[in-house]
């Protein structure tokens, strides 16, 4: 099957059967909730939720066209071995990460604030990445994840854009990887942060991948869906 075109910039993304997965990277209560970590640091969690309908959409999308589909939680083992000391005691929360929160301890793998939510939550067989990083790739197995399954291509979503996302998109384009970005399926607490972030990934013809929106991305997906039938 030939490359099918998504429009995206700065030019044609081409989605191949059989070799993209979609990435959703930290859609996590902890940062998308009120009440949660996120907002104990100042910031409007209700930035983030826009990003849930569109990416809900695209999540449907993907999995009717029979896309791997890849989950990443950002969090730490409950005895913080895995959080560097600089990462605990950055700047001056009101919380850090490992105290008590609304929704469990915060960023902790297994607290019910470190998962999901539920409009996204992963599916039977879906990948799900436990995360002590910015990066999807740092500490965690997911390069031999992709690798097995013979992935070439990844469609990059979550938050927020210029912390996780971009450093994910970085080091999977460090890798090989060819990166598009769904821009209205990433978010971020600060509108600046998050239009320079996208610029930033389609500059320089590419430098670190392409960018595109769900009205772009899941007509491709769609048309994946209507040869494979």
């Amino acid at each position: 099957m030939n490359p099918i075109p998504i429009a995206a910039e700065p030019s044609p993304f081409p989605l191949i059967a059989g070799k993209t997965a979609l990435v959703v990277i930290d859609m996590q209560r902890d940062f998308l909730l009120p009440g949660g970590f996120g907002e104990s640091l100042g910031n409007d969690v209700a930035r983030l939720a826009t990003v849930v309908p569109p990416l809900a959409a695209l999540l449907a999308a993907a999995r009717s066209a029979g896309l791997m589909v890849i989950h990443t939680r950002e969090g730490h083992r409950p005895d913080l071995s895995d959080c560097p000391p600089a990462k605990l005691r950055r700047g001056a929360p009101t919380q850090r990460i490992g105290d008590p929160g609304a929704f469990g301890r915060i960023l902790i793998r297994g607290e019910y604030g470190h998962d999901i939510v539920d409009e996204l939550a992963p599916i039977d067989g879906e990948v799900v990445i436990d995360k002590p990083g910015k990066g999807a790739f740092y500490g965690t197995d997911l390069s031999e994840v992709l690798t097995d399954a013979g992935i070439t291509q990844l469609l990059i979503t979550g938050v927020t854009t210029e912390v996780c996302v971009h450093t994910t998109t970085r080091e999977a384009n460090d890798r090989g990887y060819e990166c598009l970005v769904v821009s209205d399926c990433v978010g971020s607490y600060f509108d600046d942060f998050h239009r320079v972030g996208l610029q930033m990934i389609a500059a320089q013809g590419g430098i670190f991948g392409w960018v595109a929106d769900t009205a772009a991305v899941i007509p491709a997906l769609q048309q994946l869906t209507t040869t494979a039938a």
